[in-house]
């Protein structure tokens, strides 16, 4: 037997058994355990996680099929940019607002289910707040309003 011959086996052994392994962030699974916080927006009041690391903001909520009325997810940048947004493998219908350092709403896009069309902020930003499209609407929240964190770590000057 030739001596790269075992290599080979070994090396294709391994390669199959790697094939097998979960995803090291598991990209077809739903997150659910992520860290949270409650924010306030007028009288209205939301749990939300918290999508801080690139994978789970890469993540965010695709593959979730249900989530509580008053709940979403905000996405936490390490700087403000312009922030765009789809829904590939997202299920429900959302929409985005795109929040301001100081928490201030500077426009909101209603996002369809499972389409690859692109929201974007107006302008740079390092926070977008998903919730369930219409959440707003019913809430009454809209541009120019401040979205408040309970625990005040979030926001500049609050």
């Amino acid at each position: 037997m030739h001596p790269y011959t075992s290599l080979r086996i070994w090396l294709a052994g391994l390669l199959a058994a790697m094939a097998l392994l979960p995803a090291a962030h598991a990209q077809d699974a739903a997150q659910m355990d992520l860290p949270r916080t409650q924010l306030r927006a007028g009288k209205a009041r939301m749990q939300v996680q918290l999508a801080e690391t690139f994978n789970q903001r890469q993540t965010g909520l695709m593959h979730r099929k249900t989530m509580p009325v008053d709940e979403g997810m905000l996405f936490v940048f390490p700087e403000s940019g312009v922030q765009c947004f789809w829904m590939k493998n997202t299920p429900l219908p959302l929409t985005a607002a795109f929040v301001a350092a100081d928490g201030t709403i500077v426009n909101l896009a209603d996002m369809q289910p499972l389409s690859e069309k692109s929201h974007c902020s107006a302008k740079p930003v390092p926070y977008v707040l998903e919730m369930h499209q219409g959440w707003f609407k019913r809430n009454r929240i809209r541009p120019g309003m401040k979205i408040r964190d309970t625990s005040g770590q979030l926001f500049k000057q609050q």
